[in-house]
Order: C-alpha cells, then structure tokens, then sequence
C-alpha cells in the first residue's frame, strides 16, 4: 500500500513539474522582449502598455518600454534596439518615415488612428468671450496667422516683453519644434513673437491650463488626441490650406496636414515573430477613443498601465477583434 502511495506521489510530482514547465515554455517561448518606444506624451504610453498589457498576458511575451523622442527612437527602431512604435506621425515625421521604409528597415503595420489634428491654438474665449466666468472677448477679429501682428501684446513674453511669447513644443522633439519656427519665419512673425521651448509636454500642458483657468491669453502649438484638448475649449488658429509643396520646401508656410498616425515595427520582427505582427496589424483606435481613454487617465489620477487595463475591460468590442479567441480569456483573466 505504501508503495502505491509513493508511486502516485512520485506521478504527481512528475506531473506539476511538467506542468510548471509547460507554463514557463508557453511564457518563455517568445524567445525575446517585445520594445517598445516610449516618448513623452501620453497617448503613446497608453497605447503601448495596452499592446504591452495583450502581448504580455494573452501571448506570453514579456515587454519593455525604452524611452527615446524625435530621431534617436527612429534611429533605434532602424537597428532593432526598439521593436515596435506604436504612433508614428507620419507627416510630421515623413524625411525619417520614407527613410527607414524605403531602406526596409522600418514597415508600416497601418493605421493606429487617422485624421489627426495638429496647429496653433488660443483659448476661444478670447474670441467669443465666457459670459459665464465674466470674460469678454480681446480678440474677436484674431482669425488667422495674418491677425497676429496686431495681437502679440495680448501675449506679452514675461521674459522679453517687448514680443509676444509663442509656446513651442518641447525642444527634444526636434522636428516639430523645428517646424513651428520656421512657420514664425515664414510668417513674418518673428518680429512680433518670441518662441518659447516649453521643456516637456507636462510644461505646455500646465501653462495652457493655467491661462485658462485664469480667463489669460494663450497662444501655442498643441495636437489631438489629447485629455486637455477635450476638456478645454480652443480655437486653432487658421494657416493657408496645406500645401505638400511649401513642406518640400521646408518653408512651413501653410497648416499642417491631419496626420495619419500609424504603427510601425523593425522589420526583422515581420520574421521573428509573426503573431506579434499580426496582432499589431489589426490594432486600431481612433481619435475620440484615445482622447476618451486619455481623460479618464487624467480624471482618475491614474498611470499609463491603469488607464490600458481600464480600457481594456471597458471596451472589449474594441480589443477582441485584434487577437485570436484562444487568447482572450487569458487576458481578461489577467486584468
């Protein structure tokens, strides 16, 4: 009797054992980490920690988030030492874009989301008023680029008060910031308007915030989606139509396109590792999506990775048709 005991005691361990193995080859089987690009505005991470959150625990890769803005995340993603960008802005971003594409470095997966809004704002009260919080209008006639001149001491820099101050985007994202310059150039604004490099989008966030707040005039550059674009009422400032060939010629003097936002990968993950690739294929949002999952970040005080499992278990219409069924029980068991 006690041998049939120690035989079945011995089988049981035999079995968890395999088990337990079983379940780390399914975990390990990846074979490598899944790396993300992380950059300093929000919608990127959230984006990434909910493909993270998926491929984590409905595919059993383990993933990493490196941090790298503006030409140093497209020069690792070149090299492999980033896998995967889950928003490339395409037109703000086109010379690096059809660089890496046509070298065969980069592929497009498509779209994470399209018709994106980008350009300078102010607050619409400036224009209309607030006659609920006691603001008339200062601006009413500020339509265009073409009405500035004749506002900038509406924007007094603090620093430099003899211009305006125009809120640039951070430095780092060279680009853009780069861009919006050459607009002020183009324009004729710089004798009227000083650019301020805001540091971080933490920075331009709060100093739009707090000028609305405080019922002050605001001029810079902003996007959507964003959670401050959907709270706050702003006007975006109207350019010439755009026009592809003023981007050819690096003049900017026109506004920008909606930017088709799209999700790129190394190309040696299109081999690698397919199912990721497939996965990433079918992942897409949508604007007022992103700006929905953004806001309830901001609402509830909450990380990146809370605002994707939220997401996650709010809108499972949205995320199932992205993965197998064999997977979808293995991620909501995990959220």
């Amino acid at each position: 009797m006690k041998f049939v005991e120690k035989k079945w005691l011995v089988v049981t361990v035999v079995m968890l054992i395999c088990y337990l193995i079983s379940i780390d080859a399914w975990a390990t089987d990846a074979k490598k980490t899944i790396v993300f690009n992380d950059r300093s505005w929000d919608s990127i991470q959230v984006h990434n920690r909910i493909a993270g959150f998926i491929l984590e625990h409905g595919y059993g890769y383990r993933v990493d988030y490196m941090f790298a803005d503006s030409m140093a995340s497209l020069t690792g993603l070149g090299k492999g030492d980033i896998d995967v960008l889950m928003e490339m802005w395409v037109q703000t971003n086109i010379a690096g874009y059809k660089k890496l594409t046509e070298s065969g470095k980069m592929v497009d997966l498509g779209p994470n989301f399209t018709n994106a809004p980008s350009g300078w704002y102010i607050p619409t009260y400036m224009v209309k008023g607030d006659p609920k919080r006691g603001i008339k209008p200062v601006a009413p006639d500020l339509k265009t680029v073409e009405d500035l001149p004749r506002y900038w001491e509406l924007f007094k820099d603090p620093e430099s008060p003899n211009k305006g101050r125009f809120y640039n985007n951070p430095s780092s994202w060279a680009l853009t910031y780069e861009i919006n310059e050459t607009k002020i150039h183009t324009y004729g604004l710089d004798q009227y308007y000083n650019v301020f490099d805001s540091g971080s989008e933490m920075a331009l966030v709060t100093s739009m915030v707090s000028a609305y707040e405080n019922g002050k005039p605001w001029l810079g550059y902003f996007w959507e989606p964003t959670w401050v674009m959907g709270t706050l009422d702003m006007t975006m400032i109207g350019e010439p139509a755009y026009d592809p060939k003023r981007w050819v010629k690096k003049d900017y003097g026109c506004a920008w396109a909606a930017d088709n936002v799209v999700i790129c990968v190394n190309s040696k993950l299109v081999e690698t590792n397919p199912d990721v690739v497939s996965f990433l294929k079918r992942y897409e949002t949508s604007v007022p999506l992103t700006s929905s999952i953004l806001a309830y970040m901001k609402d509830s005080g909450g990380k990146p990775e809370d605002a994707a499992t939220w997401f996650l278990r709010e809108y499972p219409d949205a995320w199932h048709k992205w993965v197998p069924d064999n997977t979808i029980k293995r991620i909501e068991d995990a959220l």
